[in-house]
């Protein structure tokens, strides 16, 4: 009998953040971004998260060999902020990735909404990101996480177009009903697209939870989590999805919480117990059969209790954004200016549209950690008058053409 499957994946992406720009700014100065900013916090978190874990996991590797193996997907937004100001991190992801224990997935290159708006905008950042995977790492993708695990029945099926085999998103309780996230599914259409599903309980108890002294489960050791584990699978599961952000260690939930500790201890306490093993998404899709359909009529993510995109796109600031942005696409296709088309790529950042969110109630903490700003108007109108000048860029480079 096979051994139930543990998918550590874990999402690396650090946004290219936009200086304080004025309205003065526009027409006069089209340099967006907080360059001292990206280097600060590029620098910050990869002593504190990027190079220790990423240092734990290659001795996990070197510890237990084919017996531990791990996914990530970095955006590529990330990847050339390593090069500009960490390469040292991506010399470690290099490292693992030479391991052959470690799967690198494809997402959009820019960490965007580009799924929601415009399927040939998607299509391309794809492409990007796979190329990049590709030179820095030596993989060519197979499996697919979109941004913020962000999925719906029709983004299935585009993923299946571009030749994906595998997808991750997350195991919403409104989706699934009285399923289990624990089971491998299908698009509805595309049935060779098969779906690993995020357990959310399970990974928002490391993502969230693990060092709030408050919560009835603290202190976490890995002897009780894989007790939990075990438990989440006694109806018959496969599979357990661990999916979280990266930074998750050591910069949101701080090294001296003990969550370092805690995922030297993992593998160890896992293999000796012989229940589970650690596979990667490709590996699952390969070994195992979908157990049924999953129908997502409507877009889903793994943002906020109401795991939906309202994260994003849930107020008309947010939506108005959006809209003056993608409305630019056409014109940018006919023009095709490398410059241009990397400004374009950069303003989509779904954390751009983040910031703006009004949603301060059950998730509104989430929202403040992340978030440059003081208010979401304030987010609104710093992006609005970037926009306003990358407009303007645009409509001269069209009447010049």
């Amino acid at each position: 009998m096979a051994k139930k499957q543990i998918c550590l994946y874990f999402q690396v992406h650090q946004p290219v953040r936009l200086r304080l720009y004025r309205f003065f700014d526009i027409g006069k100065d089209s340099h967006y971004y907080d360059d001292f900013a990206n280097r600060s916090i590029m620098r910050r978190v990869a002593q504190k998260c990027y190079l220790p874990m990423n240092q734990i996991l290659l001795d996990l590797i070197k510890k237990h060999g084919d017996a531990f193996k791990v996914s990530f997907s970095i955006s590529g937004s990330a990847i050339e902020q390593f090069e500009r100001y960490a390469p040292e991190v991506l010399d470690s992801f290099k490292a693992l990735a030479a391991t052959g224990c470690v799967e690198f997935l494809a997402e959009t290159y820019y960490h965007s909404l580009a799924s929601l708006a415009c399927p040939a905008e998607f299509r391309l950042q794809v492409e990007k990101h796979k190329a990049a995977v590709e030179r820095h790492f030596g993989q060519s993708p197979v499996t697919f996480r979109n941004t913020e695990l962000i999925y719906s029945d029709g983004i299935g099926e585009q993923v299946s177009d571009m030749g994906f085999k595998t997808m991750l998103t997350e195991g919403a309780k409104h989706i699934l009903g009285w399923q289990s996230p624990n089971f491998i599914y299908t698009n509805p259409k595309k049935s060779k697209l098969k779906l690993l599903l995020r357990n959310y309980q399970l990974s928002d108890d490391l993502s969230f939870r693990f060092s709030n002294k408050g919560w009835d489960g603290w202190p976490l050791t890995a002897e009780k989590y894989l007790g939990w584990m075990k438990d989440s699978v006694k109806d018959g599961g496969k599979v357990i999805g661990l999916f979280m952000d990266y930074e998750t260690f050591g910069e949101h939930q701080g090294a001296e919480s003990g969550i370092f500790d805690f995922m030297k201890a993992l593998p160890d306490v896992v293999i000796a117990d012989g229940e589970f093993e650690f596979s990667t998404p490709a590996s699952i899709s390969r070994r195992f059969k979908a157990d049924a359909v999953l129908n997502v009529p409507q877009a889903i993510s793994w943002a906020d209790e109401e795991r939906d995109v309202s994260a994003w796109l849930g107020n008309e600031l947010q939506q108005d954004a959006y809209n003056k942005l993608y409305g630019l696409y056409e014109k940018l296709a006919i023009l095709n200016h490398p410059s241009l088309w990397n400004d374009f790529g950069h303003l989509q950042e779904s954390d751009h549209f983040y910031y703006m969110s009004t949603k301060f109630f059950s998730d509104g903490a989430v929202h403040k950690y992340f978030n440059p700003y003081d208010t979401p108007y304030e987010a609104f109108i710093n992006y609005m008058n970037v926009l306003s000048d990358f407009s303007i860029r645009v409509e001269n480079d069209m009447i010049t053409k």
